[in-house]
């Protein structure tokens, strides 16, 4: 399938901070950049959760309710499967089967999306919600962008939502 010239970037907004949804997000970006295409990635509410800095279960932000989502969300070694978690166990179990299988991690699709120069950006308005700051998150992500800004930047490029 060709591609029309002015349709040759895609952008992808991660909405999801499902595991499954982020290897298909980092798999589609890194397969895209990879065929010279430009390639933006829009992270915004569950979504951000693949871009914190810290790892774990850490209570972020200043109100109890930032504190709660942000403590249960969990970071990118927490992300659960969308279905069939089996208690949080079938994110490590897919690992465990992509890395049998010589498939890329997600921490490694993240790596090849930053080395592939894919830009990554985080949504402005769910980091007020959350009460995240930029610092917060991993050094890959380049921008703070407000969905008017990401609109304009992706006018030439196929949207997709994951």
């Amino acid at each position: 399938m060709n591609l029309p010239a002015n349709k040759k970037n895609i952008s992808i907004v991660c909405f999801s901070g499902d595991f499954d949804k982020m290897i298909a997000a980092f798999t589609i970006a890194t397969g895209a950049a990879a065929t010279n295409r430009e390639v933006t990635m829009f992270f915004t509410f569950w979504g951000l959760n693949a871009l914190k800095k810290k790892k774990g279960r850490v209570a972020m932000g200043n109100s109890i309710m930032a504190r709660a989502f942000n403590f249960l969300m969990g970071g990118l070694n927490n992300l659960p499967l969308s279905r069939l978690n089996f208690f949080g166990a079938s994110s490590k179990l897919m690992t465990g089967m992509m890395k049998k299988h010589n498939v890329a991690s997600l921490p490694e699709l993240v790596d090849a999306a930053h080395a592939l120069g894919i830009r990554i950006v985080a949504c402005e308005m769910a980091m007020h919600i959350l009460e995240l700051e930029q610092s917060d998150l991993i050094e890959e992500v380049q921008d703070v962008v407000g969905v008017a800004t990401f609109l304009n930047d992706s006018e030439e490029s196929h949207i997709i939502f994951i």
